[in-house]
């Protein structure tokens, strides 16, 4: 029997090559749609890669077919760092055929896992902040879920500046890399449109930890609003330190890219307290699909979304939908199918524009409130303003093919 066995597989070993690819093509065909959700399970951003692998968990969990074809994924631990990003990416796509990607939490990795995804002939969406992923580095293959660099400062710091308009001097402390130069960039604008003076910026690497130095040197420039452009747990320790340093009791402070629910859990309401905020998404919006999530997050894990969870959720239910709409797994239809659409949102209506593949979408100023004041354990904030702000697509540099 062992020799047997041993001759059948020597023979099919022996077919024509052409075969071979006839059967790998009917299995890819017939098989699971495999997906891939590369984000950060280890290194500084690993607990919003967390909520990233049960935002997608619940959108295959809720579809569980499509086109009468199972839904499988992998989470992919891209460290956060743009080589393991691409080798993990290449791995999933040549071990298991896997075409479907949506992940990335930083810019730098998001950028590199877009250009490998072209190269493949895949597709991946990202909620990743830097204006260059749907600007000039912008590329077939990719879309992106979350308001861009530039509008997420146009809608903090423009509104905010309005706010308070006796507020004129504005220090910033800035992440060295593509998201914070995008971030910053987009704020000397506001600044330079507003007439507000930029007494002074601080850059600071990716693996900081200790922001004390960065926060001394801001409150010697005597600002009147503290603008910290980092993002996840350096925003977090950035904030802690200058609470610690009482500079919320002489100046306002604006997080102007927070990660939400999941930040204002770990700061806790006294830290939160007054405290300005950017956000992509917030749990208390009324739109129909996001009370379905929020009904559907609190039934599966007990507790509201948060922005991680809730942005792979969308990106892996636009993917779905888009292979639904184009009646096929290929992945060239699916770009085309996902193309202009226009849906009901998490944010409200939503739509993914043609020309650059960047979702319009709104994004909110959040204001933390006084623990006194929370109606129920999530109640951190009010929502100030939203609105939507995306630069023209003849000025985004973006040339699709």
């Amino acid at each position: 029997m062992q020799r047997r066995h041993l001759l059948q597989l020597s023979a099919l070993g022996a077919l024509p090559a052409s075969l071979g690819l006839a059967r790998s093509a009917w299995a890819q065909s017939t098989g699971a749609i495999q997906f891939g959700c590369p984000v950060p399970m280890s290194g500084a951003f690993a607990a919003n890669g967390k909520f990233a692998d049960l935002g997608m968990k619940l959108a295959i969990e809720q579809y569980g077919k499509a086109l009468g074809r199972p839904l499988a994924y992998t989470v992919l631990d891209t460290e956060g760092k743009p080589a393991t990003a691409v080798r993990k990416v290449q791995e999933a796509s040549e071990q298991q055929g896997t075409r479907f990607f949506a992940g990335g939490i930083l810019s730098s990795e998001s950028l590199a896992m877009g250009k490998e995804a072209e190269k493949i002939g895949g597709v991946f969406i990202t909620t990743a902040g830097a204006d260059e992923i749907t600007g000039k580095d912008c590329n077939s293959a990719t879309f992106r879920w979350s308001v861009p660099t530039f509008g997420a400062i146009e809608q903090t710091v423009r509104p905010l500046a309005d706010i308070l308009p006796k507020a004129k001097r504005w220090y910033t402390i800035t992440p060295q890399y593509v998201f914070g130069d995008g971030l910053l960039s987009a704020a000397k604008k506001v600044f330079k449109d507003k007439g507000l003076e930029h007494v002074g910026n601080s850059y600071h690497s990716l693996s900081e930890k200790e922001f004390s130095g960065y926060l001394t040197n801001a409150m010697a420039a005597k600002p009147d609003v503290l603008l910290l452009l980092n993002f996840g747990s350096q925003s977090s320790d950035a904030l802690r330190q200058a609470v610690s340093f009482g500079m919320h009791k002489n100046m306002t402070i604006l997080i102007a890219w927070a990660s939400g629910l999941e930040q204002f859990e770990s700061l806790g309401a006294d830290l939160c307290d007054g405290i300005y905020f950017g956000a992509q998404y917030w749990h208390t919006v009324n739109a129909p699909l996001n009370l379905e999530l929020v009904k559907r997050s609190q039934e599966k894990f007990k507790s509201n979304p948060n922005y991680s969870l809730a942005g792979s959720y969308i990106c892996t239910k636009l993917l779905i939908d888009g292979i639904i709409k184009a009646g096929t797994a290929d992945p060239k239809a699916v770009v085309a199918a996902m193309e202009g659409m226009k849906y009901a949102g998490l944010t409200g209506e939503e739509e993914i524009r043609k020309g650059d593949h960047q979702v319009l979408k709104n994004y909110y100023l959040l204001k933390g409130k006084p623990k006194a004041k929370m109606a129920n354990k999530d109640d951190y904030v009010d929502v100030v303003s939203s609105g939507k702000s995306f630069l023209p697509l003849d000025q985004t540099g973006c040339k699709l093919g």
